[in-house]
């Protein structure tokens, strides 16, 4: 066709269109009859012959009438008549039974879904876009689909070994019997032997305990993982024992942020800033015995006026200088759980729209597809792997089990 001419006849077939509600009933239209043709095909492809070709086939499976069906689509909602056979064995592809709505809009959903919006936000949204107005238990159902997803994730075989295991809680405020209550989901990263950090898994639960971790631990150990290196977590009673009792080899290292944290907490604001260049002499020595020394000049300095301080950090010493006895860069992984907490941090930019969440299925979807959206950035190994890992392998040279 050339150019004037296809010109003249795109301004003469728009012509015809006076709305945009005109366009979209066109369209309409024409989904509706390309789409009950590609049923009739797939029929035709099912039954082994086309229309109105029975003849001698009095035995076989024959067309047995249409039902009525409609979806929502891009257009609007559209009545399609869906072809079915006597025996009621055929299973359309392209509308498959029960699907009510086309894949653009449910992926559409699960998109926006997992940008962080409300189910509110989302129905406004698909109804700008599509025209299509969704009901709050419509967007469940569809986000629903993420639950088998997440059940796969939960229950896939991890490695045998992991050089570093941090774990930390995330609360989220739940509504549960008309009340609103508080819970925690648990959430394990591990640093694999490609120095590729992977989620190892979530789980909800009412409160943070040793006993809850233990459980995690012992599904970690169920879903293939013997070996854990280090542990890093916060100082959580009986979490160290409870690490133990399942990885008897794993070095737990306290998480060294989370003691400066709570130490600074009962220190008095004309003292914090003094008091904190005093504490970082500790944490930053060169070495162990450096750090002790570091330490006994902290006591001598403030021990008089914040002895439960200085008491906290000599009960658990053992705990909060571990990472004394590896080189720089593993000390780097392991001295505190900012890893993991950066994580969560990025979990509740995605969440941070759900303030109140009606189930844990809800905060399951909504935590798993952050976690999906985050680690989709997670595609190339620590940059000091190398160094990392030959450091590993001096260390733990039985325990060091690489893919070949």
């Amino acid at each position: 066709m050339k150019q004037g001419t296809k010109e003249q006849f795109d301004k003469e077939f728009l012509s015809q269109f006076k709305t945009s509600e005109d366009l979209r009933i066109y369209f309409s239209e024409m989904f509706k009859d390309v789409v009950e043709q590609m049923l009739e095909g797939e029929l035709d492809a099912h039954l082994g012959y086309e229309k109105h070709e029975r003849g001698e086939r009095e035995g076989e499976n024959y067309r047995n009438g249409k039902n009525s069906k409609t979806v929502q689509t891009e257009f609007g909602a559209v009545e399609l008549e869906v072809p079915r056979d006597r025996e009621s064995s055929f299973e359309p592809q392209i509308v498959k039974k029960r699907q009510r709505m086309v894949d653009s809009i449910e992926d559409a959903v699960m998109s926006l879904y997992s940008k962080g919006m409300t189910t509110r936000d989302i129905e406004d949204q698909i109804k700008e876009i599509y025209g299509i107005s969704l009901s709050n238990s419509t967007v469940s159902r569809i986000t629903d689909r993420i639950l088998e997803l997440v059940n796969q994730w939960q229950h896939r075989p991890l490695d045998v070994c992991y050089c570093i295991v941090w774990m930390d809680g995330m609360s989220v405020k739940v509504r549960e019997n008309h009340r609103i209550i508080a819970k925690v989901v648990y959430i394990a990263l591990g640093m694999n032997l490609e120095g590729q950090k992977e989620v190892l898994g979530m789980w909800i639960n009412e409160t943070e305990s040793a006993t809850g971790w233990m459980h995690i631990l012992s599904d970690l150990r169920e879903r293939g993982v013997e070996d854990i290196f280090i542990t890093a977590t916060d100082n959580l009673k009986g979490f160290t024992e409870a690490i133990g009792a399942i990885y008897p080899k794993s070095l737990t290292q306290v998480c060294i942020t989370h003691q400066i944290r709570n130490s600074l907490r009962y220190v008095t604001w004309k003292d914090k800033r003094e008091f904190a260049r005093t504490l970082k002499t500790v944490y930053q020595a060169p070495n162990r015995d450096a750090a002790l020394e570091a330490l006994e000049r902290l006591e001598e300095l403030w021990g008089n006026k914040y002895p439960l301080i200085i008491k906290s950090w000599r009960i658990h010493w053992d705990k909060l200088s571990l990472f004394f006895d590896f080189p720089s860069p593993i000390r780097k992984l392991m001295y505190t759980t900012n890893t993991i907490e950066n994580l969560n941090r990025m979990i509740r930019k995605y969440t941070k729209n759900k303030l109140i969440f009606p189930n844990d299925e809800a905060v399951t979807k909504a935590v798993f597809l952050a976690i999906t959206q985050v680690t989709k950035a997670w595609v190339t190994p620590h940059p000091d792997w190398e160094q990392i890992l030959s450091q590993f392998m001096i260390l733990y040279p039985e325990r060091v089990t690489l893919k070949l």
